[in-house]
């Protein structure tokens, strides 16, 4: 039994090793390809500070910036949608899905249409809507503990009226409140500036280390929570700092790109194939998070033949699984 569980450590570190090397790869792939392509010394150099003639602006300017903010923001989604699959035992149980990545984006629409205003106040706004939301979603399926499946569901519920609230909002837009707000909607990497990226890395750098060490207290929630507290986990306690964890992250990173379709929700899941069911999914699902955004921007952008945000690209790449996941769980005979 020793011998096993040795080697399945083995298999998860060359998995995290071989997932940190291809988000390395695609990082270097991001800064160096494009309409232009630049050498790695060259873009090294850029980095360092020194002025190559060309690069200087376009890898300093445009890619350097976008990059850094696809990293924070796919590792953000990937490691808070793992937390909530792991702490509710539910694939189902994502930000995008039970209305918390859908409140922060009504917040941001609300506040470029209706309040005409942009920049970092929207951002602001789209962080304490997403905690406010968060929290009036755990206040509603509170019942003696918040329950995985009535949390879902109500979450659920939230999102669908929050989707009727960003499409009369939408209606009262001018053509370029419009523009912006649908851009800010779908997620996009467009127009990603260092002043968008630092709080999402300052979040990411408290909150992810926070969720981290919450991972032994993660593992045994997935057994119930009467086992859990038979083990000497505070339930409850331990449940209300994962959530209030991974909504800062989440709220953050929506703020920086808006929504980026399913990236928490296909997270989870794929880390669950690669590692398997035993074993921390937060690292694995972090490095996924990052590399399915990373990815799909630079699909967007050059790969296509037209460019596409990459909350479009990552969309079509969550909404089959989602519908795969509902009819197989309907045939299981299973709830949600």
């Amino acid at each position: 039994m020793r011998s096993a569980r040795g080697q399945r450590a083995r298999q998860r570190r060359i998995i995290i090793a071989i997932l940190g090397l291809l988000v390395l790869a695609v990082v270097i792939a991001s800064l160096c390809l494009g309409q232009t392509n630049y050498s790695p010394a060259q873009v090294w150099q850029v980095i360092l500070g020194h002025k190559v003639p060309g690069a200087s602006f376009t890898v300093g300017t445009l890619r350097l910036p976008r990059t850094a903010i696809a990293l924070v923001a796919g590792l953000s989604f990937g490691l808070a949608g793992v937390s909530f699959q792991t702490l509710l035992r539910n694939p189902l149980a994502s930000p995008d899905v039970i209305g918390i990545s859908t409140g922060a984006s009504a917040a941001a629409a609300f506040a470029i249409v209706i309040l005409s205003l942009s920049g970092t106040v929207v951002s602001v706004f789209a962080i304490v809507a997403g905690l406010l939301i968060a929290t009036l979603i755990y206040l509603l399926s509170y019942k003696g503990g918040a329950a995985g499946t009535r949390l879902i569901l109500v979450g659920i519920g939230v999102a669908a009226m929050l989707e009727s609230l960003i499409s009369w909002v939408l209606t009262q837009a001018g053509q370029w409140d419009l523009q912006e707000a649908t851009r800010w909607l779908t997620g996009s990497l467009n127009g990603s500036t260092w002043a968008e990226t630092l709080p999402a890395l300052i979040a990411l750098g408290i909150l992810g280390p926070l969720l981290l060490s919450q991972t032994r207290y993660l593992d045994s929630l997935q057994m119930g929570d009467d086992t859990a507290a038979a083990m000497g986990t505070r339930v409850e306690r331990t449940r209300i700092l994962v959530i209030m964890a991974a909504v800062g992250l989440i709220s953050f990173a929506t703020a920086a790109t808006g929504p980026i379709a399913f990236v928490a929700f296909l997270s989870g899941p794929i880390a669950s194939r690669l590692i398997g069911a035993r074993g921390s999914k937060l690292i694995p699902a972090a490095l996924i998070g990052a590399l399915l955004v990373l990815v799909a921007d630079f699909a967007g952008q050059y790969l296509l033949g037209t460019r596409f945000p990459v909350g479009v690209i990552t969309g079509v790449l969550g909404a089959p699984y989602l519908i795969y996941l509902i009819i197989r769980t309907n045939r299981a005979g299973g709830s949600l």
